[in-house]
């Protein structure tokens, strides 16, 4: 079996084709294709997002959570299908199910970012996905991706 993957930002931005402000991945900290993943964003009182969510209490938003687990979800398609992102290789994010909130996230903490591979029907890949803050989970849902249709 083959060492875990990891990557700095410079490997994180060749498999994502997302780009500041929405780039929501810092770092990949392990990743097993077609296993799992476990990547890391850095909250910092800097996010754009934190001046309206909430100027009295930051509190990143929950839709920008799970924003940052699918880009997880998508950085281990990428590396199981093979493929970088590039006009003729995406992944889109097509479904997500069960998703929970459960803690706050706020400015200073660490989000810990776990994908795991559950199956490829007909296209579409499922992973279990959750972030974690201090080894807590603060949130978590199923996600499911597909390449691009090209027709």
């Amino acid at each position: 079996m083959s060492e875990p993957i990891t990557m700095d930002i410079h490997g994180v931005l060749a498999q994502l084709p997302h780009r500041y402000p929405f780039l929501l991945v810092d770092r990949v900290l392990e990743a097993v294709p077609g296993k799992s993943l476990k990547a890391l964003k850095n909250v910092t009182i800097n996010e754009p997002f934190f001046q309206g969510h909430f100027p009295s209490r930051k509190v990143m938003p929950g839709v920008l959570q799970l924003e940052a687990l699918a880009q997880a979800a998508g950085i281990l398609a990428f590396l199981t299908a093979g493929v970088v992102p590039k006009d003729d290789s995406r992944f889109f994010f097509v479904g997500i199910d069960g998703a929970r909130f459960r803690k706050p996230v706020e400015p200073g903490d660490q989000l810990i970012l776990n994908a795991t591979f559950v199956r490829s029907m007909r296209g579409i890949w499922k992973f279990d996905t959750s972030a974690t803050v201090d080894g807590i989970e603060v949130c978590g849902a199923e996600m499911m991706v597909a390449p691009e249709a090209r027709g």
